[in-house]
């Protein structure tokens, strides 16, 4: 399957070479069955075989950045008519409540939809949205979880004002607070947020920097008991709440989006945040809203589940709640200290100036493609997220002609601890297709077209199948590679060859990430010449997150967004020709039907 993946990527002399490590590779006593069989010793032995592998390899072991680079961001719609303060103590009571419930307790099991839909998937998910943490390391990060028969539940939040950071504790003498008394506090913490004398450094910057770099500031940080302090509270909050200054930018879709993935650098809300937590609740005053999330412990596809039925819950509460202050008498939340050594000084600069060259690199457009959305599609007898993929795959095709190999984030919570493997979108059929549409030398007629456009369709839900149901390549390569490294001086050619590299770096990155609230799901690309593309497809629309770089010249987000609406456009007007009804004339006494002038057959 490898191999039919990656023969139509690749020249002809690379296939016959990576064809040949392949042979030797599974020939009976080769490497492959080997690795094969220790692989199943392992399944033996753990719940999930690839999880471990698969979050060093996508996360923990990245250095790069969390902001844009890693961290997805979700974006509401604009809430004007709540106070902010009251919106963050609906919000943040909700959330408290899910936190203190975590998983199916609070949540309903959720049961897959798409293909294969019904199937009860693993919810252990959700335990990490409010208990988890990502500690920074000078090669590999670590994933905390915080285990309550250790420790004590944290019975905290941290809200992030003008750069500061406060601790709110949201259990006092064993009651929770109530949506007025986080009101209270809430407004309390701005006002002392606003003390110039009290202000100390933006220490959240240094959590947006490089993970090794980071992971070296913290390192210094922690020499100082009050800085231990500090980062434990933080570490081991229940989440983050970050109470935004105005952007000062007019509020689009792709603005808003901007504000959440980086906060629109230092000058702006970039040092109000600490990325290395899970959970980060943005509310603007000038009303941006939505949630930015350290994305190792859960997928975007559960993030958007809870942010669901945080909403839900909201909107119901939203009514019954009259705002008012707190009637109880509450200790004032406490700022966290820091002390700055001139070396910390030094890395906080560093951090700034990077962040900054990040937010001028982003080339962001959240694009709302109008014509049509999934109902239309359906009327095809198609799945709207096949033919999306494929309209991906013509647009890439349009610009630069040819095709890569493509990231599709297929959930796998079917199986215990189940997480992700990817859907290679960059099919034979699709390439055999979008030639059709797209070569000036194709003499295809519309009927051809249509059946390749069907086969083309056909692949990619074929292989969205055998990935959401366990039997895709990217987790099982990954899974030999990783048990080679363990048991092998050297890796087998088959990892080291130029075809395996070329087919990991994902040029296109995609997911489909749907919503039933007002809200959208946006990300970064993941490699420096590559496009993010996330979707929302809707029933009369299709909203379009696409993201790549500025410094490289091959790339653009608004080009490669104008090429997803023409090949959108391309594939409708394909199926409106094809399903046209042929007209004919009555006939009598069984007469062969002949065309009306002019008509079209």
């Amino acid at each position: 399957m490898y191999l039919h993946c990656m023969k139509h990527l690749v020249s002809e002399d690379q296939y016959k070479k990576t064809k040949a490590m392949v042979d030797r590779f599974e020939a009976p006593g080769g490497p492959g069955e080997v690795l094969q069989q220790k692989l199943l010793e392992r399944q033996e032995k753990v719940e999930n075989w690839v999880l471990n592998y698969w979050l060093d390899d996508m996360y923990l072991n990245n250095r790069l950045a969390l902001p844009v680079n890693s961290s997805p961001a979700v974006i509401f719609i604009r809430f004007l008519f709540l106070s902010v303060y009251f919106f963050l103590s609906l919000f943040v009571s909700f959330a408290l409540s899910l936190s203190f419930c975590p998983s199916s307790h609070a949540v309903p099991v959720d049961f897959a939809r798409g293909q294969l839909s019904g199937h009860p998937l693993c919810m252990k998910q959700y335990y990490g949205l409010f208990s988890s943490y990502r500690l920074p390391g000078h090669t590999k990060d670590t994933l905390v979880a915080q285990k309550s028969n250790i420790m004590p539940e944290p019975e905290h939040i941290i809200v992030a004002c003008n750069n500061q950071f406060f601790v709110l504790d949201v259990v006092i003498n064993f009651r929770r607070l109530s949506e007025g008394d986080l009101f209270t506090q809430l407004r309390k913490i701005a006002k002392m947020s606003e003390n110039e004398e009290e202000r100390l450094p933006p220490i959240g910057l240094l959590t947006s920097d490089g993970r090794t770099e980071w992971a070296e500031a913290r390192t210094i940080l922690v020499e100082d008991s009050t800085n231990r302090d500090s980062l434990d509270m933080i570490e081991r909050s229940i989440c983050l709440v970050c109470l935004d200054s105005p952007s000062g930018e007019e509020p689009t879709d792709t603005n808003m989006a901007l504000q959440l993935l980086h906060g629109g650098g230092y000058s702006k809300n970039g040092a109000n945040r600490w990325y290395d937590k899970p959970m980060q609740f943005v509310v603007g005053r000038d009303g941006v809203c939505g949630t930015v999330c350290e994305h190792s412990p859960f997928d975007g596809i559960v993030l958007v589940q809870c942010i669901e039925h945080l909403l839900r819950h909201m909107k119901e509460g939203a009514k019954k709640l009259v705002r008012a202050d707190s009637v109880s008498e509450l200790p004032a939340p406490r700022r966290l200290r820091w002390k700055c050594s001139p070396e910390i000084q030094g890395h906080l600069a560093s951090s700034a100036e990077k962040l900054q060259r990040m937010v001028k690199n982003l080339d962001f457009i959240a694009y709302k493609f109008e014509n049509y959305g999934k109902e239309f599609i359906k009327k095809q007898k198609m799945s709207p997220d096949a033919y999306i993929q494929v309209a991906l795959q013509l647009a890439f095709y349009r610009l630069y002609g040819r095709l890569v190999p493509t990231y599709e984030s297929a959930s796998i919570r079917r199986f215990e601890e189940g997480r992700v493997d990817n859907i290679r979108s960059a099919t034979p059929e699709a390439l055999t297709f979008v030639k059709g549409m797209i070569d000036e030398k194709s003499s295809l007629q519309d009927s051809e077209k249509m059946q390749q456009f069907k086969d083309a369709i056909a692949a990619q839900t074929n292989y969205t199948i055998l990935a959401i149901t366990g039997m895709a390549i990217d987790n099982h390569l990954l899974g030999l590679r990783e048990i080679a490294r363990e048991h092998f001086k050297e890796l087998p050619d088959i990892f080291t060859d130029e075809t395996y590299l070329t087919s990991n770096r994902f040029i296109l990155s995609t997911s489909q990430v749907p919503t039933t609230m007002g809200m959208f799901c946006c990300y970064g690309p993941v490699i420096p010449n590559g496009y993010g593309a996330c979707y929302n497809p809707q029933p009369e629309h299709i909203l379009f997150c696409i993201s790549s770089f500025k410094d490289c010249k091959e790339t653009s987000s608004s080009k490669f967004a104008k090429a997803v609406g023409e090949s959108l456009m391309d594939m409708k007007q394909l199926c409106n020709k094809c399903n046209l009804p042929k007209t004919t004339t009555p006939t009598k006494q069984g007469a062969p039907s002949t065309p009306r002038p002019g008509s079209k057959h």
